[in-house]
């Protein structure tokens, strides 16, 4: 049930009919007309822009169209008051019974209420974390993890199909730094002593890989040359490395669908694929760039490279994809795995991105545009930095990592569930201050805790209610007398509920979890600001001793918001709190 989309079908039969009487011409777009929540709930319940979306190209004053629209709705049983205001807004008041049905809606629905049809089943791929497989996750990929897992499960909320992936960087000379770094792990496994030169891994955490591979291949590479080693060391190392990151994953709460290497890219011959399919297009040439910006052309040497013509499809310059010396730039195995991702059938591509990689947006916009004829839209998403704080001073970096803060540290410290809400607190391109103290705080101000706290107080109601002998499982509590709800307070909290349906579909639209979080913590503010009303006006309190049916009313609406936190929190990765310690 979304309310606002009911409204809106309201007002759209009213235009209509307005063009049947001849109050307004025929052959008007309707597209751009929205129902809305008021800037101002002083204002009303809802808002229309219909008359100043319309006025133009029907040639009217908006506060004429206005007038007879308000009085269309008027009609309506739903709506009790229609007011123009300014120059042609339309504010409509309804009637209580449709917030008190949202109630009742959302206690039949469960945590399915508000699930939309908006994706029509089409296909998504959602790209996220993709960290190369030379260590454990840090915090940065921990931002990317929690935000692209919630909005997979978000578009799968408003209808995609999704799949979750991860790119695995395997094809890159880091792999083999990694193997090297192994390789002396090995050596100090066997008792020798080694020194981890400049551009090596020191990580304490591949001190265990050494030791399982001086097990797996006794002494068989030791003193031996890289000829020998590096190929097999190689493959192991990696797979040591996924099985790492895959565990922290699972420490997160995150599943992939699909692991994809990037090794598999080369010598298969879909590299070169790929490149055909645009140089087919007439995208591939030879020639030379200009300097880059802030290079004197004395510090650059102009060379002939194979290009994409990017520029074509809306990049700033062309990139090069094959080097002077014939070996294939980074941006290469990239355009092969966006084309695999196009003939997998997808209907949408979205990339989650650490904030580092914001140069790499527009040729990858303009890789896939071009591969797919413009029929596949990218959407890349960058996560900006996260900066780690206890006791206000900087969180120092891990040992075991050897240069930086891992994901299992956040976690370890805070839990799986405080660290994903907590990353979803600001939008995912503003920087984000993470205080191991303050998320754990038990205050308003913390809204992991305001948040639990709501579902958590809505679980004690139902225990109370028990206690006083008061029948109130989802069935019962939706077939209560929800008349009983009139008080300004209780249909207040009603409206928030009914801007989920709405909110989440915006959310999914725009691909922004972080919007979740948000209205949950309003949504947990309004149930908190209800039940401190009844410490002074006893009638507001959800169990009224000796009047069954009106317990059950406020009981209903309590339990609802506990339905819908339960929802988002489930989109977020979030499990709700039964009780607060």
């Amino acid at each position: 049930m979304n309310l606002f989309s009911e409204i809106r079908a309201l007002v759209i039969d009213a235009l209509e009919a307005m063009q049947a009487e001849g109050a307004l011409p025929e052959g008007l777009d309707f597209k751009n007309v929205a129902v809305e929540p008021p800037r101002d709930a002083l204002h009303g319940d809802m808002a229309t822009n219909a008359a100043m979306v319309l006025a133009k190209p029907a040639k009217m004053k908006p506060r004429d169209i206005a007038e007879v629209l308000a009085g269309k709705l008027a009609e309506d049983a739903r709506v009790d008051v229609a007011e123009v205001a300014g120059p042609g807004f339309l504010n409509l008041r309804l009637a209580p019974v449709l917030w008190q049905n949202v109630v009742k809606a959302a206690l039949e629905g469960g945590t399915d209420f508000g699930r939309s049809t908006m994706g029509a089943g089409k296909k998504v791929n959602v790209e996220y974390v993709s960290a190369n497989p030379t260590g454990p996750l840090h915090v940065g990929h921990t931002r990317g993890a929690v935000f692209g897992d919630a909005l997979a499960s978000l578009l799968d909320f408003v209808g995609y199909d999704v799949t979750r992936e991860y790119y695995i960087n395997d094809g890159g000379a880091q792999v083999d730094v990694l193997a090297r770094s192994v390789y002396l792990r090995y050596q100090e496994a066997h008792g020798q002593e080694v020194a981890f030169e400049d551009g090596t891994y020191p990580g304490d955490y591949l001190i265990p890989v050494g030791e399982a591979l001086k097990e797996k291949v006794g002494d068989a590479y030791l003193n031996k040359g890289e000829d020998v080693w590096l190929t097999e060391i190689r493959e192991y190392a990696t797979e040591a490395m996924m099985d790492l990151i895959r565990a922290d994953l699972k420490a997160l709460g995150v599943t992939m669908d699909k692991f994809y290497s990037e090794k598999s890219l080369y010598g298969t011959g879909r590299i070169e694929s790929a490149l055909a399919e645009l140089e087919g297009k007439g995208l591939i040439y030879e020639g030379v760039l200009e300097p880059p910006k802030g290079k004197k052309p004395e510090d650059w040497e102009p060379r002939e490279q194979t290009l994409f013509r990017s520029t074509d499809h809306g990049d700033d310059v062309d990139r090069p994809v094959k080097k002077s010396d014939g070996s294939w730039t980074y941006f290469a195995p990239d355009i092969a795995y966006h084309y695999d991702k196009v003939t997998r059938g997808f209907d949408a591509l979205i990339d989650v991105f650490g904030a580092d990689h914001g140069g790499y947006v527009k040729r990858m916009k303009a890789a896939v545009s071009a591969l797919s004829d413009g029929q596949v839209p990218l959407d890349i998403k960058l996560t900006q930095l996260v900066k780690l704080f206890k006791n206000g001073e900087p969180f120092k970096m891990s040992k075991r990592a050897g240069t930086f803060i891992t994901l299992r540290d956040v976690v370890d410290q805070v839990g799986p569930d405080v660290t994903r809400f907590v990353m979803l607190t600001r939008k995912n391109d503003a920087p984000l201050d993470f205080d191991f103290d303050k998320v754990l705080e038990q205050s308003k101000d913390n809204p992991v805790f305001y948040v639990q706290y709501a579902h958590a107080r809505v679980c004690s109601v139902l225990k109370n209610a028990a206690s006083a002998g008061i029948t109130a499982d989802d069935a019962t509590l939706a077939g209560a007398d929800l008349s009983k709800l009139g008080h300004e307070a209780e249909i207040g909290v009603a409206k928030k509920i009914a801007e989920w349906p709405r909110l989440v579909e915006i959310a999914g639209r725009t691909n922004e979890p972080h919007r979740i979080a948000f209205y949950l913590y309003e949504l947990a503010g309004e149930l908190h600001a209800l039940y401190y009303k009844g410490n002074e006006d006893t009638s507001l309190r959800f169990v009224q001793e000796g009047e069954v049916a009106t317990s059950q009313a406020k009981i209903a609406l309590a339990r609802a918001v506990a339905v819908v936190i339960s929802a988002g929190l489930g989109i977020l990765g979030v499990t709700p709190a039964q009780e607060m310690r």
